[in-house]
């Protein structure tokens, strides 16, 4: 009897600490569901804030084309990188696991980054087109839109950090491979690219120093 007693108390402790254990995955689960979660969420901010930048171009390209000589290779050059952008195919409600493929959507938003800073540039020897209050309606909007992209990317670079620190903690490294959770890859920090690109002007004054320093 007395064997059996202790037989049945092994038992019980060993049911126990099963049962602590499951609660403890079930727990740990939900997390990392409600983290991933998280991680989309935040996904598809970014992608919302990406898209209305690329909706501001067609008519920044209408207004700025409409001025006397200006430079259609800058206008070739934004088009081409606008249109990349458009063939990117990701989910807009799933964040990539691919590294590959958030490398590649961050390098065709970073070409349009480039094109339009360097339109904006150009624009600068347009005193009269940068006058104009659809320019600079346009301007504002575009500043604005570069602002949140920044703040999405860096929220989003946050959300991918409590998940995949999530992942590599205990008890969920145990079997968040077995259950499908996989890290994900963040957004990388080029140069400079924790300050938006600056699309402000001075309407008042020319910059021609700068401008023939450029060219």
């Amino acid at each position: 009897m007395k064997k059996l007693g202790i037989g049945c108390g092994i038992l019980v402790g060993v049911g126990i600490v099963l049962l602590i254990i499951v609660l403890g995955a079930a727990a740990s689960y939900n997390r990392l569901v409600k983290l991933s979660q998280a991680v989309d969420n935040q996904w598809a901010q970014v992608q919302n804030v990406y898209q209305r930048r690329l909706d501001l171009i067609p008519n920044l390209v209408a207004t700025v084309s409409g001025a006397a000589n200006f430079e259609k290779s800058t206008l070739t050059e934004i088009t081409q990188a606008r249109a990349s952008v458009g063939q990117l195919k990701l989910d807009p409600n799933s964040a990539p696991t691919d590294p590959a493929k958030l490398a590649e959507f961050e390098k065709a938003q970073g070409a349009l980054s480039t094109a339009l800073s360097r339109l904006l540039v150009v624009v600068e020897r347009y005193p009269e087109l940068r006058a104009t209050e659809n320019f600079r309606d346009l301007q504002a909007q575009l500043e604005g839109t570069e602002n949140r992209i920044a703040v999405e990317r860096a929220r989003f670079n946050e959300a991918v950090r409590a998940y995949n620190t999530e992942i590599k903690s205990f008890p969920a490294l145990l079997y968040a491979g077995l259950l499908g959770f996989r890290e994900k890859p963040y957004f990388t920090a080029a140069a400079g690219a924790e300050t938006p690109p600056k699309v402000q002007f001075d309407f008042g004054t020319h910059a021609p120093a700068q401008n023939q320093s450029q060219n």
